[in-house]
């Protein structure tokens, strides 16, 4: 069923929760009658179907908008278009936007861990950064923010911002190499703050009202476990799993691998930075220590 968050917004919560996506993946409706779908979601029937239900019978999708190629966010979106005639917008494929110590990292066999991969996602428009989308009574700006994934973009309108999986107001963003790189998301998050946002509406979660306080916080955090990083290579050199065990001490150990790719994601950050090293290939099971 639709909530409406504010006049001209509805949000439809998908039916896949987890550890990765809280309760579930945000659908918003945006306008009163072309409306732009933003993140249609998961592939699952019950969600097309409640989609499809929230559209008026004076009312019609005009635009499709993803955030990101997790499968998650974007795998539903050809359906629905083919179901309402409008097409996908995103920045790109499920590899556009991938830095390039990722993309050197993918070449040498590095996968990616946690909410998976839409590889067969494929936009029918691409956006490029600041693109701007126009329908019936709305605009959006597209912002291209790598860091949580590649091609990530949020989507601004007005003084709220549709923030996708960059911020969210109940986790950090899950940061895992290749596809995710932690030193394009310090940029993206330093480039949402400068916006000043209101709101955000994230991909997961409710709405995030306090944004400003939301982005420092996020911005800190990943400065506090940068440090933690820091001081663990300080005693021993170690392997990512190896600091995520000590880091994260109070994590389910159903979680820890995940853990073990944000600590990835940030030895990457740190190698690039030439602040620490590792012996061998940089991999996922490579050994780091301090520069």
């Amino acid at each position: 069923m639709a909530e409406t968050l504010v006049p001209g917004l509805r949000r439809i919560l998908a039916p896949n929760p987890s550890p990765m996506t809280f309760r579930g993946t945000n659908t918003y409706l945006l306008g009163e009658t072309d409306l732009a779908v933003i993140d249609p979601g998961p592939a699952d029937p019950r969600h097309v179907e409640a989609i499809l239900a929230a559209i008026g019978p004076d009312q019609r999708v005009s635009h499709i908008l993803v955030t990101h190629a997790h499968l998650d966010h974007s795998p539903l979106a050809r359906e629905l278009a083919q179901a309402t005639g409008a097409p996908v917008l995103a920045y790109g494929d499920a590899t556009a936007g991938r830095s390039a110590v990722m993309t050197r990292l993918a070449a040498a066999g590095v996968t990616g861990g946690g909410e998976g991969v839409d590889r067969a996602f494929v936009p029918d428009i691409t956006l490029e950064d600041e693109a701007r989308i126009d329908g019936a009574g709305w605009s959006l700006t597209a912002l291209w923010t790598p860091g949580h994934f590649g091609n990530h973009l949020c989507f601004a309108w007005g003084d709220h911002v549709f923030s996708g999986d960059l911020v969210m107001g109940w986790a950090s963003s899950l940061i895992s190499p290749p596809d995710g790189d932690l030193g394009d998301f310090m940029a993206s998050c330093r480039r949402l703050r400068a916006r000043a946002p209101r709101v955000l509406h994230p991909g997961h979660g409710a709405p995030v009202v306090d944004a400003m306080e939301r982005i420092d916080w996020l911005i800190s955090h990943r400065l506090a476990r940068e440090a933690q990083v820091l001081e663990a290579l300080a005693v021993a050199p170690a392997t990512a799993a190896e600091l995520a065990r000590r880091l994260y001490g109070d994590t389910p150990p159903a979680l820890l691998p995940a853990a073990a790719r944000n600590v990835l994601a940030h030895l990457v950050d740190l190698t690039e930075q030439s602040r620490v090293t590792c012996s061998g290939p940089l991999t996922e099971t490579a050994r780091f220590r301090l520069a």
